[in-house]
């Protein structure tokens, strides 16, 4: 199987695993102080939306639109965060709607926006890195 087949099937994985996470019920998350929580859930919050957009991005990187289809990665990637706190606060027991986590859902899409806006910039679109690869 292809890199960007398998980075596909992780992709869609992913997101399988990001919903599972954020419809846990609130009951059963762990127990963590106050200010620990608060660090800890955005740390996760950020990783997992950036391992999102990061996985999904692999499948285009060799695509002539890969500029702007990053764009709409990241973007689908954000309004993907944002449903999900909706779903938390009308459908999940015990979870509600955080902007907190928006806002680090965001992050984490931007963070694998940026990286990948670094890479694409330092290869040429037939993936040749720099100029002239003669």
């Amino acid at each position: 199987m292809k890199k960007t087949k398998l980075h596909l099937v992780a992709a869609i994985i992913w997101f399988a695993v990001i919903f599972y996470l954020l419809t846990i019920p609130g009951k059963e998350l762990p127990e963590i102080s106050w200010f620990d929580k608060f660090q800890v859930d955005k740390l996760v919050h950020i990783f997992l939306f950036s391992v999102l957009c990061y996985l999904f991005s692999y499948t285009i990187k060799n695509s002539s639109k890969r500029h702007i289809l990053i764009i709409v990665i990241s973007t689908l990637g954000l309004l993907y965060g944002i449903s999900m706190e909706f779903v938390q606060k009308y459908f999940v027991a015990n979870r509600s709607c955080d902007i907190d986590d928006m806002v680090a859902d965001g992050v984490g899409c931007l963070l694998s926006f940026f990286w990948w806006h670094i890479q694409f910039k330092k290869e040429s679109p037939d993936g040749n890195r720099g100029r002239n690869q003669n």
